[in-house]
C-alpha cells in the first residue's frame, strides 16, 4: 500500500552555503503535480487537434468559394466578350450608314447630308426605273414564249395525228395490192360501219368537199402547212369548202361511194403534193416530226 503522507525533503544550497533551503513535499504533492502536469499536455495536445481540424475547414472553405468566384469571373468575362462584339457590329453598322448617306463625322454640314441624301435618292429612282425596265423585259420575254408556245401549238393542232374514225382496224395498207384491183394503193382503208362519225384529223381549212370519181364522195382539207388530208367513200359530207375545221371536229359520215367493196373510209395523207404513208399519223405526230418544228 502506497503511503500518500510519506515525506520527501528537497534542500537547495547556494554556492557559499550561507543558508540552506529546505522544501518538504509528501507522496501527494508528487502525484498531484504529475496528474496536473498529464492534464496540460493531454488538453495542449486537444487544442491543437481541434486548431488543426478547424484550420483544414477554413482551408476548404476558401477552396469552394474560391472556385465559385473563378466561375462567377469566367462568367462575367464571357458577357463582357458578348457586349464587346454586340457593340463592335453596331458601331460598325454606324460606319456602314454614315458611309452610304455620306456622313463622315458628327461636324459635318447639314447640306452636305442633305446633298448625300438627295444623291442617294437619284440612285434610289434610278434602281427603281431599271427594275421596272427588267419588269418590262421579263414580262416581254414571257410573252414571245407564249407566242412561241401557241404557235408549236397551232403548228401540232394543224398535222395530223388521230384517227378519223376513233380507233378503227386498218383493214386495206399502203401498199402495192391485188385486190380489188392491181395498182399501188396511196392511203388506208379503215373499218367502220356505214353512217359512222368522221373527224378532222388535223385543223385545216375545206378545200373540197365533192364526189370525185373512184373516191367516191371525198373531203379534202388543206391543213396549211403543206399537208392535206383525204377522207373518201363517205355517204354525207356536213362541211363546205371555205370552213375552218378544228383538229377533232366532225366533217361526215362513213359510206361506200365510189369504187368501193363495203363500208369503210379511205384515208389518204399529202404532203407537198405526194402520198405518204398514213398510219404513223394514226396515234399522234412522228416523232421525226416533232424534232423538225421549232
Amino acid at each position: 500500500m502506497i503511503k500518500l503522507k510519506e515525506r520527501y525533503f528537497i534542500k537547495i544550497v547556494p554556492q557559499r552555503g550561507e543558508v540552506v533551503h529546505r522544501f518538504e513535499v509528501t507522496r501527494r504533492h508528487i502525484i498531484a503535480a504529475a496528474v496536473t502536469f498529464a492534464v496540460i499536455v493531454l488538453g495542449s495536445l486537444i487544442f491543437g487537434g481541434v486548431q488543426v481540424w478547424r484550420a483544414h475547414a477554413q482551408v476548404a472553405a476558401l477552396q469552394s468559394l474560391t472556385t465559385q468566384q473563378q466561375q462567377q469571373l469566367q462568367s462575367i468575362d464571357q458577357k463582357t466578350a458578348a457586349i464587346r462584339a454586340q457593340l463592335q457590329h453596331v458601331q460598325r453598322q454606324n460606319q456602314q450608314i454614315q458611309q452610304l448617306i455620306g456622313v463622315h463625322s458628327p461636324v459635318q454640314k447639314t447640306s452636305e447630308v442633305r446633298h448625300n441624301i438627295d444623291a442617294l435618292a437619284v440612285v434610289t429612282a434610278q434602281t427603281a426605273a431599271q427594275s421596272n425596265l427588267l419588269r418590262s423585259l421579263t414580262m416581254h420575254v414571257l410573252n414571245v414564249r407564249h407566242i412561241q408556245e401557241l404557235a408549236r401549238a397551232r403548228a401540232l393542232a394543224a398535222i395530223p395525228s388521230i384517227d378519223p374514225v376513233d380507233g378503227a382496224q386498218v383493214v386495206g395498207c399502203f401498199c402495192y395490192r391485188s385486190a380489188p384491183d392491181n395498182e399501188f394503193h396511196p392511203g388506208v382503208d379503215l373499218g367502220a360501219n356505214y353512217g359512222d362519225l368522221v373527224h378532222a384529223s388535223a385543223a385545216g381549212t375545206i378545200a373540197s368537199a365533192d364526189w370525185d370519181g373512184g373516191y367516191g364522195l371525198k373531203i379534202d382539207i388543206d391543213h396549211g402547212n403543206g399537208y392535206h388530208t383525204w377522207y373518201a367513200h363517205l355517204s354525207k359530207a356536213e362541211v363546205q369548202p371555205g370552213q375552218y375545221v378544228h383538229k377533232g371536229e366532225e366533217i361526215g359520215l362513213v359510206g361506200s361511194t365510189g369504187f368501193s367493196t363495203g363500208p369503210h373510209l379511205h384515208y389518204q395523207v399529202m404532203l407537198n403534193g405526194t402520198a405518204i404513208d398514213p398510219a404513223p399519223y394514226l396515234t399522234g405526230v412522228p416523232a421525226k416530226v416533232l424534232a423538225a418544228l421549232p
